[in-house]
């Protein structure tokens, strides 16, 4: 039994998420990524795939970096992300794979991850970015942005930043960075690396900053916001589409031994 382990990308605009869904009346129209990847590798192995992916994305995120693995008997293609390219939408994308230890478990080996969020702030809209940030007409205080952020970087209760839907053991994340930059294109970006992230905590964390800057709140506001525990103190949710899963780390003795095929 070979394990596999897969590194994907994706434009996340058409899909309901990651995760797919269970069959009931509310479930989303929209297809998952985990479902159109299990399809086109059991077309390619003539098996049931199953796979299991290092954490969800919600409907609309992207992902650079996303990493998964599955388990299979059959003989593996010469190239198995040509040989699944044609069973995939062209919006994704299986870009390396590795042969991994047994014990080697995308959601359970993965030590930290990066998430990046982007905002396109400019007076205009853009044509070619509006599936990949999120447009904010008003300009914004880098160093507003940053100085609030900082307050980000600590082992503490994010439970304000945690929207409802999944059950948790607990609300405590250990965030290791989190800065705001100004990209030559026009883009500010918001990159976060923490140990686990709640769900939609990045977007809610996103949202609450620029809510606090454009009521002309302090920095230290959001020092206060985690202090309270509840998410009614925070703010909005910025939107899906500015938001990509960026990186997921594994240990490195792990990583020295998966074979790339």
């Amino acid at each position: 039994m070979a394990k596999i382990k897969l590194l994907i990308t994706y434009d996340g605009t058409d899909f309901c998420g990651w995760q797919k869904q269970k069959d009931h009346k509310h479930a989303s129209e929209l297809p998952s990524i985990q479902e159109t990847i299990e399809k086109a590798l059991t077309r390619v192995f003539n098996e049931p795939i199953a796979l299991s992916g290092s954490g969800r994305t919600d409907t609309g995120v992207h992902a650079l970096a996303q990493v998964a693995h599955f388990s299979t008997e059959r003989p593996l293609p010469k190239d198995l992300c040509w040989a699944v390219r044609g069973h995939l939408p062209p919006s994704v994308v299986v870009k390396a794979a590795w042969e991994a230890p047994q014990e080697f478990h995308a959601t359970l080996s993965a030590t930290h991850k990066t998430y990046r969020y982007q905002i396109w702030n400019r007076p205009r809209a853009s044509a070619l970015l509006h599936r990949y940030s999120w447009w904010i007409r008003k300009p914004l205080d880098l160093d507003f942005l940053n100085q609030s952020a900082q307050f980000l970087v600590k082992n503490q209760d994010f439970k304000s930043f945690q929207s409802t839907g999944t059950e948790v053991k607990t609300t405590v994340r250990e965030v290791l960075s989190a800065q705001w930059t100004q990209k030559k294109n026009g883009i500010l970006e918001f990159e976060i690396t923490g140990r686990g992230f709640l769900k939609q905590m990045v977007r809610n964390i996103v949202g609450t900053q620029i809510d606090l800057y454009t009521r002309g709140e302090q920095p230290a506001k959001m020092l206060e916001i985690l202090e309270a525990k509840d998410r009614r103190k925070a703010g909005t949710t910025a939107p899906p589409q500015g938001l990509f899963m960026y990186r997921v780390y594994y240990p490195e003795e792990l990583d020295n031994k998966c074979r790339r095929i």
